[in-house]
């Protein structure tokens, strides 16, 4: 008979252990897999997409950095194992509260493009230490891969123009600030996120909302103009004239005069966040440029995705805010990866259900470009067994030791993988950056392990 839930309770719990970051059927497989003797099995699982998001023509893998951190706090403590302790029996709860990983983890680097079948993550140790962090991997790497995948695609129709994450107020509270270390991995410029920028280093950029002009609204006369001049003024007392000016709240022509006639020629950007972007950029730089504000930059922001970024390109914009898009992955919210058991004691296991195959064996990958650095293909291969290389491609590893031991190994930090999201973007074909439906811009050739080989 199953035992009743506990009771509920408001008591808000701090988490220092991501142990019970975790679905309920890892546990159980655990206990399972204990009692009969298979959790000391050795065992490899795989992280991998079986496809890529409608439209998209690669992905970015992210979340890597922030998944070895939580690696290392997955730990069952005292809290921990008293909520698990209505289901699991002693001897799983035993095994629990000395868990330590002590496995291997490989994988790609930190934004390294992926395509169908790339093996972004390969974990290999007993049964019992890799099945219970299936959850985990795949809610962090599904999540920041999405959102990665989603800014690459704006940084890449951009085109040098910095774009700033601002989707805090559209996601969960810690879901803004893993999309803001995702975002800025892939290319933006800054976050408004204060917690992104203390815990991940992501530059925090922002200065007011239409609420600061609408404070300074009064009682005794005056009007809308003399109201925006007095919070324009008040904002350039307070963060000087190089700060940006919000001009929309009212009248986007006055505002512009107001804000150059409050701040003078040097004012260092004006935003727009509502109507036609294109033809208000177009008039405000004309405006700007008759006003003598020459240098004063243009932002614009409301509703942005890579489609409107890219629809803008021709225009007078200097920088772009985008909020719910990036955050939300531009309509693809998860990066669709699976986490699944392909080796058993060095034999090769895979899934044959319909539409959901897996590739049995322990995998690592080869990117294969051109001398011109021009990616022809991308080449998975059993672990330790690389295939030869015609003499005229050249021959990249992606797959990299990221835990050893269960001890994680130094790493690149973010601006690092913002490199390699730069460098892997240079390298697709032409049309690979499309943003209309394709097939993947990099095709994927998998190479069987061979009948016998551990």
């Amino acid at each position: 008979m199953t035992a009743p839930p506990p009771e509920s309770s408001n008591r808000q719990v701090p988490v220092s252990s991501t142990a019970l970051l975790t679905d309920k059927y890892e546990l159980t497989m655990l206990a399972a897999a204990l009692r009969d003797g298979t959790a000391h099995r050795r065992c490899s699982f795989e992280v991998f997409a079986r496809r890529l998001p409608e439209g998209r023509r690669y992905g970015v893998t992210a979340g890597t950095g922030r998944f070895v951190e939580a690696l290392d706090a997955f730990r069952f403590g005292p809290d921990e194992l008293a909520a698990l302790g209505n289901f699991l029996d002693p001897a799983t709860l035993d095994y629990l509260a000395g868990y330590r990983f002590s496995g291997d983890v490989d994988g790609y680097g930190e934004g390294e493009l992926y395509f169908p079948g790339s093996p972004v993550l390969s974990v290999h140790g007993t049964f019992g230490e890799c099945v219970v962090l299936e959850t985990l991997v795949l809610s962090i790497f599904n999540f920041d891969s999405a959102v990665a995948s989603a800014a690459a695609r704006m940084a890449s129709v951009a085109a040098g123009r910095p774009l700033i994450e601002m989707g805090s107020r559209r996601a969960h509270e810690q879901a803004a600030v893993a999309a803001a270390r995702a975002a800025y991995l892939a290319g933006f410029a800054g976050s408004s996120n204060l917690e992104a920028e203390r815990r991940h280093g992501v530059p925090a950029l922002g200065t007011s909302a239409h609420a600061f002009t609408l404070l300074h609204t009064t009682a005794d006369g005056g009007t809308a103009s003399d109201w925006e001049k007095a919070a324009f003024r008040a904002q350039v007392d307070a963060l000087g004239v190089d700060t940006t000016l919000l001009v929309d709240t009212y009248d986007i022509t006055a505002g512009v005069a107001n804000a150059v006639e409050v701040a003078g020629p040097q004012l260092g950007a004006v935003r727009i966040d509502s109507g036609d972007l294109g033809v208000l950029a177009r008039q405000v730089r004309e405006q700007l440029d008759r006003l003598g504000a020459t240098g004063t930059e243009i932002v614009v922001s409301g509703d942005l995705d890579e489609f409107a970024i890219a629809a803008l390109r021709a225009e007078p914009v200097d920088r772009y805010g985008v909020g719910t898009s990036v955050v939300t992955g531009s309509g693809a919210p998860t990066a669709g990866m699976v986490y699944k058991l392909v080796e058993v004691d060095g034999i090769p296991v895979e899934k044959r259900s319909s539409h959901k195959q897996s590739h049995g064996g322990r995998k690592q990958a080869l990117r294969l470009a051109k001398a011109s650095g021009t990616v022809v293909e991308e080449v998975i291969h059993p672990a330790g067994h690389p295939p030869e290389v015609p003499a005229d491609l050249v021959a990249r590893a992606l797959t990299v030791p990221l835990v050893r031991r269960g001890e994680p190994l130094a790493t690149p930090g973010l601006d690092a993988a913002r490199d390699r999201v730069a460098d892997g973007l240079r390298s697709l074909p032409w049309d690979g950056l499309k943003l209309s439906r394709g097939e993947a811009a990099v095709p994927s050739r998998m190479i069987a392990p061979a009948r016998g080989r551990s």
